[in-house]
C-alpha cells in the first residue's frame, strides 16, 4: 500500500470517527424524534464507511488511525459549550451542517494532496463526501 492510500484511508477513519463522536454527544440533546432517527441511520453509515477504510488499512498491514484523546475531549467540550444555552433542533441542525461542511472540506483536501491513491481508496473517500453532502441537505429541513 502506498503512502497516499494510507493517508487517505486514515483521514477517512478520522473523519468518520469524529462524526460518530459528534452524533453520540448530540444524541442526548435531540428532542425531535425524526432528527434522532436520522442521526442513528447516519451513525450506522459512518460506521460502515469507517470499517471499509479500516479493512483496507489492515489488508495493507499498516497501522490504523488512533484518535487523539485531547482532540476528542476538545470536540465534546466544544459541543457542550455550543449547546449550553440552545439545544433547539434548529441550532443542532446548524452545528451538524457546519460539521459536515468541515468533513467535506477535509476530505477534498486529502484527495487533492494524495492523488496517487488507488481508485478503490478514492471511491471510499468520494462516497464519504457524497454522504456528507446528502446529510447537509437532510439537516436543512430542521433549520
Amino acid at each position: 500500500m502506498n503512502r497516499d492510500d494510507t493517508e487517505v484511508l486514515k483521514d477517512i477513519q478520522r473523519n468518520t470517527e469524529m462524526a460518530m463522536q459528534v452524533i453520540d454527544t448530540i444524541n442526548d440533546k435531540v428532542y425531535d424524534d425524526d432528527l434522532a432517527v436520522q442521526l442513528s441511520k447516519q451513525s450506522l453509515k459512518y460506521s460502515e464507511i469507517h470499517n471499509r477504510a479500516l479493512d483496507k488499512i489492515l489488508e495493507g498491514k499498516v497501522e490504523p488511525y488512533h484518535p487523539n484523546h485531547f482532540n476528542r475531549m476538545m470536540l465534546v467540550g466544544g459541543i457542550h459549550a455550543n449547546t449550553l444555552l440552545d439545544t433547539s433542533t434548529s441550532h443542532l441542525a446548524e452545528l451538524l451542517i457546519q460539521g459536515s461542511g468541515r468533513g467535506i472540506t477535509d476530505m477534498c483536501k486529502t484527495i487533492n494532496h494524495h492523488q496517487k491513491a488507488d481508485s478503490a481508496t478514492l471511491e471510499i473517500a468520494r462516497e464519504l463526501i457524497a454522504f456528507e453532502e446528502k446529510n447537509i441537505e437532510r439537516y436543512k429541513k430542521y433549520l
